[in-house]
């Protein structure tokens, strides 16, 4: 499965210096930048956690409050929004799959509700024979034959978590094919060929997620 990182806390910042005035006024406009601009980084899909975590302290800790106690209302305003953004920033590529979806909507991807999802043609009989046996367990009935329910959809869920796992190594493979094709400067066209099967495979990955939530749902209020 694909890993999750842990935040740890920020140390106390320095105190503020005159080039730190500047950084803020003209040259740390996060808004003006996607998120891996925002920390100087190209737009790929394997990075260095431990470069990409003290980047962001360093950036934090110009944008402390301590360190605008004495500034105007307007540059501490300022400074709390550019720091909201950077937290937004460091949240979403710190994780492999929140760091995919970022890029992937950049270029228009990734949309929520614009398009119902749909099953893989693959899986069609699989989801059929698992939603049947979902409205019989909660339809109710012969305690014996709600046993033998719940030990299909427990093997259910085991299948599809083992397809959710092989979804993941599949994405995993996908994102340094797109770090090679950013490093080889590959051309427009082949960047959209690959962003568009990593968003099949976030489709993929996003509807299985969702079954395997939804037996284990039904087994836990079983």
């Amino acid at each position: 499965m694909l890993p999750a990182r842990r935040e740890q806390q920020i140390p106390r910042p320095p105190r503020r210096t005159r080039d730190d005035n500047v950084a803020l006024e003209s040259g740390f406009k996060l808004s003006h930048y996607d998120y891996f601009g925002v920390f100087g980084l190209p737009r790929k899909l394997a990075l260095d956690a431990a470069a990409l975590e003290a980047r962001f302290h360093q950036l934090s800790w110009k944008l402390h409050p301590d360190n605008f106690a004495g500034a105007g209302e307007a540059e501490r305003a300022l400074a709390i929004e550019r720091s909201s953004q950077l937290n937004d920033a460091y949240r979403t590529l710190r994780e492999p799959l929140s760091r995919v979806e970022y890029l992937l909507a950049l270029a228009g991807m990734r949309k929520e509700g614009q398009q119902k999802q749909q099953a893989p043609p693959e899986l069609l009989e699989e989801v059929f024979e698992l939603n049947e046996s979902l409205d019989e367990l909660r339809a109710g009935g012969d305690p014996g034959k709600l046993a033998g329910l719940r030990k299909r959809l427990q093997g259910a869920r085991e299948a599809f978590r083992g397809k959710l796992a092989e979804v993941d190594r599949g994405l995993e493979k996908l994102f340094a094919e797109w770090d090679r094709a950013v490093e080889a400067g590959a051309s427009g066209p082949a960047q959209q060929q690959l962003m568009e099967r990593m968003n099949e495979a976030l489709n993929r990955r996003s509807y299985i997620r969702n079954l395997v939530e939804s037996v284990e749902k039904e087994l836990a209020e079983d």
